[in-house]
This record gives C-alpha cells, sequence and structure tokens, in this order.
C-alpha cells in the first residue's frame, strides 16, 4: 500500500474525529443550560420561543418550570405539552399600560408555570414552547428567568450578563432573545400572525431537531470516513497496476 496514501487518508479521518469531538462537546456543554430557541427575531412580529429543559438538578427529577416574562411583555401564550399542566399567572399594574393601537391594560401575564404530571428524569429533556408577540424594540435582549423546581434542589437560570459579559460565562445564566430589525412589510402579517398560532401544536412535538443535528454530523463523518477509503483502494489500484 502507498504510505504517504494511508498517511493522508489517516490524518483526515484523524482531523475529521477531532473537529466532530469539539462539535460534540459544545453541543454537551449547551445542553446543560435551560436555553430558548426563537423561530423568529423580528421586532414586532410573533415569535414561538421553545425553550430546552435539561437534566435536573444534579441527578434529581425536574417537577416545575416557572418562566417569568420581561416587563417589554404584556402576554405569552403557552403550548399544550402532554407531560405538563400549565398556568398562567398574572400581575396587577400599579397604574395602566398605554399600548401601541391606543388601549390600555391593567394586568400583564407575568409568568408561565408548567407542572411534571411525572417527574422528568434527569437524564431526559423535554421543550417548553410560547407564543410571544415581539415589541418594536430592535437591539433590545428579553430575559426570561427561569426557576427549575425538581424533586430534590432548585435550579435559578436567572444570571443577566452585564455590557461585555459572555452569558455563558455566568453559573446559571438566564435564558434570552435579542431582538432584530423589523422585517420588510409584504402584506402578509395577518396570514403570518395566523400561521404562528396554528404551528405551536406542531412546535412543542418538534424536539427532533437535536436528533436531525447528529445525524447530520454523523452523515458528514461517515462521508469522510468512505472517501479516505476509496483514496487507499485507488493507491492500491495504481500501484497493482504499475507493477504488470
Amino acid at each position: 500500500m502507498n504510505t504517504p496514501i494511508l498517511r493522508r487518508a489517516l490524518t483526515t479521518a484523524a482531523a475529521a474525529a477531532g473537529t466532530a469531538a469539539l462539535i460534540l462537546a459544545g453541543a454537551g456543554a449547551a445542553s446543560a443550560h435551560v436555553g430558548v430557541t426563537p423561530d423568529k427575531t423580528s421586532a414586532n412580529s410573533y415569535a414561538l420561543l421553545t425553550f430546552a429543559i435539561p437534566h435536573g438538578c444534579e441527578e434529581s427529577g425536574t417537577t416545575k418550570v416557572a418562566i417569568t416574562l420581561p416587563e417589554e411583555l404584556n402576554d405569552a401564550q403557552p403550548t399544550v405539552n402532554p407531560n405538563w399542566t400549565v398556568e398562567k399567572v398574572t400581575q396587577q399594574l400599579s397604574e395602566p399600560k398605554k399600548l401601541a393601537d391606543g388601549s390600555s391594560i391593567t394586568k400583564r401575564t407575568s409568568q408561565i408555570i408548567y407542572t411534571a404530571k411525572a417527574p422528568l428524569p434527569h437524564e431526559l429533556r423535554d421543550t417548553l414552547v410560547l407564543s410571544v408577540k415581539l415589541p418594536d424594540l430592535p437591539g433590545t435582549t428579553l430575559n426570561f428567568p427561569t426557576l427549575q423546581t425538581c424533586e430534590t434542589g432548585q435550579t435559578d437560570w436567572s444570571g443577566i450578563a452585564k455590557d461585555g459579559q459572555d452569558p455563558h460565562s455566568l453559573e446559571a445564566p438566564a435564558p434570552s432573545v435579542t431582538i432584530t430589525e423589523a422585517a420588510a412589510a409584504d402584506g402578509h402579517g395577518a396570514a403570518a400572525t395566523g400561521a404562528a398560532h396554528t404551528e405551536q401544536a406542531s412546535a412543542v412535538t418538534d424536539s427532533g431537531a437535536d436528533a436531525r443535528s447528529w445525524a447530520g454530523l454523523g452523515a458528514g463523518l461517515a462521508g469522510l470516513v468512505l472517501g479516505g477509503v476509496a483514496l487507499i483502494r485507488s493507491g492500491s489500484r495504481r500501484k497493482a497496476g504499475a507493477g504488470k
């Protein structure tokens, strides 16, 4: 077998394996926190916020998740999850709050509380989805302090990063979403609003996103390995042909 060809193939495979290890290590670290993934971040738009619930407190199963809404939000529509019951906590405002349409409110939804019908084992994860109307405040970061209660103990995901500080450096960072500039008007605002509500039922079952990511990574590694094997075989055939 051509030694240089074999060496190149092995080097390529080793590099791919190293890269995969780093990616998987990062994925594991990220999954250790309660995080939120918005399907959109445009100002003045409806968004589905998916909160990922990781391992419990140490090795204790999760029994309750209380998500506190930032003051910039007046309400949130929780998506039904068959593993949890859900309730909305209402806050009485100290003074009426005027809305963009000219109306005013005296109450707002301050918290969404999901209670597990059976404790979520620490080795499993689940997702909780809220539909919210993002305010017209591009550049604003919305923080969602989340209290994770377990059979034994609690984890208070409420750390807020200071200016210039990396949120991942915090021991228990609060899930957050940064609002971007409003999307260009296209005349489909009403349809998009309706779609945001009808998509909620399917969004809660979309926890297979992680599985698809891992499958894609595996397919990529398999492709690199097969390519290395093909390179080695090609070198062997060339060597055999030269010896005839």
